[in-house]
């Protein structure tokens, strides 16, 4: 894609990092969720380099794609794990090599840390277009399957509007 820069995100990015993560719950699970949660979430990480980091993807001074990158630590390897979450390209810069270029600086960032052993992502059971994708990248299939509990015991749903 012409004239792409990726970059790490920062306060100023908040509130479309905000828009596109509303939008891709939307699209990809039809969930509406709650903006001031959202905002004050993707807020925090902003904040606060331990919860993970953002990487957007800028065309004409536009932010057009973001990852959210967070860490799970493996004691079963003795590394980290780097989670890519929160993945959103406009749709307009759809299918031009947006994501290749994020997914490929977060390896790169990845690789050049001794510590990180490997890269993880989740993907809608039902999303084809994006299990292709990633795979294109040389993710593979694992046999991990996804469990929870959510909320816990007397909390609240803190995603709010999320059914």
């Amino acid at each position: 894609m012409p004239n792409l820069t990726i970059r790490p995100a920062n306060l100023a990015d908040a509130a479309v990092i905000a828009e596109y993560n509303r939008r891709l719950a939307w699209e990809s699970e039809h969930v509406r969720l709650d903006e001031a949660v959202l905002l004050a979430g993707v807020t925090a990480g902003l904040e606060d380099p331990h919860k993970g980091f953002y990487t957007v993807a800028e065309r004409g001074g536009e932010v057009v794609g973001q990852t959210l990158v967070t860490f799970e630590w493996s004691d079963w390897r003795n590394g980290w794990f780097w989670w890519i979450q929160s993945v959103y390209v406009r749709e307009d810069a759809r299918r031009g090599g947006v994501f290749r270029a994020l997914y490929q600086h977060v390896q790169e960032r990845a690789t050049a840390d001794p510590t990180v052993i490997g890269l993880r992502l989740y993907v809608e059971a039902d999303n084809a277009r994006a299990k292709q994708t990633y795979r294109s990248l040389g993710m593979t299939d694992t046999s991990y399957g996804l469990l929870e509990i959510y909320p816990l015991p007397g909390r609240a749903k803190h995603l709010g509007g999320l059914d």
